[in-house]
């Protein structure tokens, strides 16, 4: 995997990735890890033939002209190789000086790999007094310090009291350098002591930029070391027998892992969208997204490689495996760029000041014209009447435009965002199907001529209102394990059985049923896909069940001998597994209009401001729901930009399932700490509020899969580890 998403960045990636594991072998990788003393590795002038020194550089100084998008995808790689070597710091201290201007011999010689860069985030008691332009005191941890030519400090300002941090660039021979025994022993650490000395650069550039460029970069790598940490877990969890199989099957290993992979995901979204913000997006957007990385990855690559040490077990608390070595570099990253809790809050202040990341994407040239077409059509539909103009854009194809024509507009990726644009601009909605929309492509891709005339324009016009009639009381994942019963009879087919769960049982026309047709069969082969009148049909008894917000909404429905026409059978006997998984595979490419942040960060942001004010430990807080917020926003988005790329599917969207429903669940669980005693106050005639949504939202991880089943297709589908045994094995 990679943060990047084109070809040319993939191209990049497997570059990198060649000349990695060519060069950085084992014994390489070793031998840096049990020097006594730091050099610059033997394969650095390798690394710059390679040319990602000054891949992200202008022209003008030796530079390729490219950004940082393509920086942090190289950086990404080499933490995943964890290359030896200043690369990083190097990499940082020139995007500073470049961005900043000034020093371009300095930023020359460290493009063309003469020259390396320490950089030290932390100021420790060094002080630069500007109106004597000379530095005395003693740095914080430089990263790569040990064999640095320049160093990027920050130093105190004097006169400006003790929070205000400038930046100064100091060649080594004006400065005495301390080795540190370093925690990280693949690339060390050193301090730095001045006594006056006077530095080559002063940056104008704030100490919040040049943190916001940190945390990009430091973010890029944290994401290599999570998936390293990923990848070394779950290939271990596929071959390691305990207990008579391997333990990639036991579900304790097997959701760890799908965790682990979810945390290195959200990893890589946010390391991506920093390094697409640093340069193209406003300031306040820029700084959020950095934020936003800083806070998540770092955190993640920390605990997935401590998670990666467990699943290992005995081996992965040895010397000799590499593991502790992308320990050691998760936590220095971490350390070293600021508390986890800290950029949480400055996430949480930035979105209280009003920033918001903007997740548009950028449509090529040819949407121009399908726009022209589409605007065209759409306007006699501006001056109908509300049910006037649904039926018109049913007939038009704009219901569910992915549909193939004439039910729908045959719509591509590009197409299916340009539609949703112009819909939006004219303020005109179309009809929401709800369940109609798995009914209707099941349907068309497997019903006969006869049943697609008759269901699916009504469907799209809004005339028929479906319901799902899939889970039973001992099959609610596990559909497989269904046991109601269809018996051929003259004519069709007679249905016995109970089904739950299902919502608008008692507004629906018709409804969606699964049945087993061969009890002899095995029990994926034997189910039959049936459509049941839910108005018309004798023997259908609808229970409504009572949630725990006292509220209705779902149903249990008992059928008694249900008489189904043969011609109401989707498909042959049979064929009803294959046509569900067509029923919940069914996807259209969309991208929310909501705030990057979703409707709950949003709320979460209310109440905050309802408070009027939070202390530390409610911005810590309030910064890490949004980050996760955020962190879903852009995996919806990556995957979106995969479907108008015409990618694969990445792992964005299983991923950002399991997360979103552990978020929506987290905003209301705060939302109710932070109002206090008023959400002691319940009743189904509140039923928007707090309260409400807090207990609403804990059917999200039953529904429609629960989180355990979530995990189990992550870590078997995603990461390959084996399927549960079956019972009685």
């Amino acid at each position: 995997m990679t943060m990047g998403l084109s070809e040319e960045h993939r191209d990049l990636r497997d570059a990198v990735r060649g000349w990695s594991t060519r060069t950085v072998t084992d014994t390489v990788r070793r031998q840096a890890v049990e020097a006594k003393v730091e050099e610059l590795p033997q394969f650095w002038g390798s690394l710059v033939e390679l040319g990602v020194l000054g891949l992200h550089l202008p022209e003008e100084v030796g530079g390729a002209g490219y950004g940082l998008p393509e920086l942090a995808v190289v950086v990404e790689e080499l933490g995943r190789g964890l290359v030896p070597g200043p690369f990083l710091p190097t990499v940082l201290a020139s995007t500073v000086l470049a961005e900043n201007g000034g020093a371009a011999e300095t930023v020359a010689a460290l493009a063309s790999g003469t020259s390396t860069a320490a950089v030290s985030l932390s100021p420790g008691s060094l002080r630069y007094d500007a109106a004597t332009g000379l530095l005395s005191g003693t740095s914080g941890h430089a990263l790569g310090g040990q064999i640095a030519d320049v160093f990027l400090l920050a130093a105190h300002t004097a006169g400006e009291g003790d929070d205000a941090v400038t930046y100064v660039l100091v060649p080594r021979e004006r400065l005495e350098v301390t080795d540190l025994v370093s925690h990280d022993v693949v690339r060390r650490n050193a301090t730095v002591s001045a006594d006056g000395a006077e530095p080559i650069l002063v940056p104008t550039m704030s100490d919040e930029r040049v943190r916001d460029l940190a945390a990009t970069l430091f973010a890029a790598e944290a994401s290599g070391v999570a998936d390293w940490a990923v990848t070394t877990a779950a290939d271990y969890a596929r071959v390691r027998k305990q207990f008579g199989r391997v333990i990639g099957q036991f579900q304790g290993v097997k959701h760890k892992t799908a965790r682990m992979l979810a945390a290195a995901e959200q990893a890589r979204v946010t390391a991506w969208d920093a390094a697409r913000a640093a340069t193209s997006a406003e300031a306040g957007e820029a700084t959020l997204a950095a934020a936003v990385a800083g806070a998540v990855a770092p955190q993640a690559a920390f605990t997935v490689a401590k998670d990666a040490i467990q699943v290992l077990g005995g081996i992965g608390y040895t010397w000799e495996h590499d593991a502790h070595l992308y320990l050691r570099r998760a936590q220095t990253l971490r350390i070293l760029l600021g508390s986890t809790a800290g950029w949480y809050r400055r996430v949480a202040t930035l979105t209280i000041a009003g920033h918001r990341r903007e997740l548009g994407v950028e449509l090529p040239p040819e949407a121009e014209q399908i726009r022209t077409g589409i605007r065209a059509e759409l306007g006699p539909a501006t001056d109908m009447a509300a049910d006037e103009a649904r039926r018109y854009l049913a007939e038009k194809g704009y219901t569910a435009p992915h549909l193939p024509a004439p039910w729908g507009k045959s719509a591509d990726a590009v197409t299916q965002l340009v539609v949703a644009e112009e819909l939006r601009a004219a303020a005109l909605r179309p009809h929401d199907m709800i369940i109609g929309n798995w009914v209707v492509p099941t349907l068309i891709a497997h019903g006969s001529d006869a049943q697609r005339e008759r269901f699916v324009p009504p469907s799209l016009r809004g005339d028929i209102v479906w319901c799902q009639l899939f889970s039973e009381p001992g099959a609610g994942s596990d559909l497989a394990a269904l046991t109601t019963k269809a018996t051929k009879v003259d004519g069709g087919w007679r249905l016995q059985g109970q089904k739950v769960w299902t919502s608008m049982a008692r507004d629906a026309d018709w409804g969606i049923c699964l049945a087993r047709t061969d009890a002899s069969a095995p029990k994926h082969k034997g189910l039959s896909y049936f459509l049941v009148d839910m108005r018309g049909s004798a023997g259908l008894d609808i229970r409504p069940l009572r949630e725990l917000t006292g509220e209705s909404l779902f149903n249990e429905i008992f059928l008694d001998d249900v008489f189904v026409p043969d011609e109401l059978l989707v498909g042959e006997p049979g064929d009803g597994w294959k046509l569900a998984r067509t029923t919940l595979a069914n996807e259209r490419v969309s991208l929310s209009n909501d705030s990057s942040l979703g409707s709950g960060g949003e709320a979460l942001l209310d109440l905050a401001r309802e408070l009027g004010g939070l202390d530390d430990e409610q911005r810590t807080t309030l910064g890490k729901v949004l980050c996760d917020a955020q962190s879903g926003g852009l995996m919806g988005l990556r995957a979106t930009l995969r479907s108008i790329t015409g990618g694969q599917p990445g792992a964005e969207s299983s991923v950002a399932k399991l997360l979103g429903v552990e978020h929506l669940q987290q905003v209301w669980e705060i939302a109710t700490e932070w109002a206090g005693e008023m959400s002691l106050i319940g009743g189904t005639e509140r039923p928007r509020s707090r309260t409400h949504m807090f207990l609403n939202s804990q059917c999200m991880s039953i529904a429609g899969g629960t989180t355990n089943v979530q995990l189990n297709i992550i870590g078997e589908r995603l990461l390959g580890l084996p399927r549960d045994p079956e019972p009685g094995r």
